[in-house]
């Protein structure tokens, strides 16, 4: 080998990790389970109705009645990639959203969790973030090396909801797609293995129900326990 032509170093060990097929993830405040149109269609939509926006950055929906999104969710649902979980806010009581594993690349180590949609009773919620970090710890538990966060560029909740969960961000694909026939800019974020312990011990420390005062307001917040371990930060925030 020539030592002007350097290469990566070889991986002790490594073995492709398996697909998400099925996952059921259960926390102190969410719940995850596969999407399943008759299990969780009228219940998701029915925290959904009225907000069209929801779907702004999404490349599927709105949805006009709940028959129109349980056709949507019928054809989705069982899919190896994208693979739909639906979330439950345990404290709430509700189905509140959708989120998925996709662009799944066992042999490369790498999977992006994407489609995210958070009725607005789960946004903000103790649920929504603890349904991330569970997405996020089966992927390294698996196996996985890397976990990508994708958004549309204009998303700005979304790239902050990104930075709050410990993804560095990485760059800024430009024209990367059309989406409802409107130019999409990609901001990709990711996190590594390596990152996954403290980003771990992050999560554990906010989602503790000792950091929360007796009206529900946190004491820490998440994005400074995270910044600790995200490697750059989102120049645009």
């Amino acid at each position: 080998m020539r030592e002007d032509r350097p290469v990566g170093p070889i991986i002790e060990g490594w073995q492709a990790p398996p697909l998400p097929e099925g996952p059921v993830l259960e926390g102190r405040y969410a719940a995850l389970e596969p999407m399943r149109a008759d299990s969780h269609a009228a219940l998701i939509y029915r925290e959904m109705q009225g907000h069209d926006w929801l779907w702004d950055y999404i490349s599927f929906g709105p949805f006009a009645s709940a028959s129109q999104y349980h056709r949507w969710m019928r054809g989705a649902e069982g899919q190896p990639d994208p693979h739909f979980l639906a979330i439950r806010d345990k404290d709430r009581g509700i189905w509140g959203g959708v989120a998925a594993f996709m662009r799944i690349k066992p042999a490369m180590g790498v999977v992006e969790v994407g489609s995210i949609t958070f009725a607005p009773a789960l946004q903000g919620a103790r649920a929504a973030t603890e349904a991330m970090a569970l997405m996020m710890g089966w992927v390294f538990d698996a196996g996985y090396r890397r976990y990508e966060w994708k958004c549309d560029a204009l998303n700005r909740p979304s790239r902050r909801a990104a930075q709050r969960l410990g993804f560095s961000y990485e760059g800024t694909f430009r024209q990367h797609m059309v989406i409802k026939g409107r130019n999409r800019d990609t901001a990709w974020f990711a996190v590594t293995d390596q990152e996954w312990p403290a980003l771990k011990e992050a999560f554990s420390v906010w989602l503790n129900p000792s950091n929360f005062d007796a009206e529900g307001q946190q004491r820490e917040r998440l994005s400074d326990l995270t910044r600790l371990v995200r490697l750059v930060d989102d120049p645009t925030l």
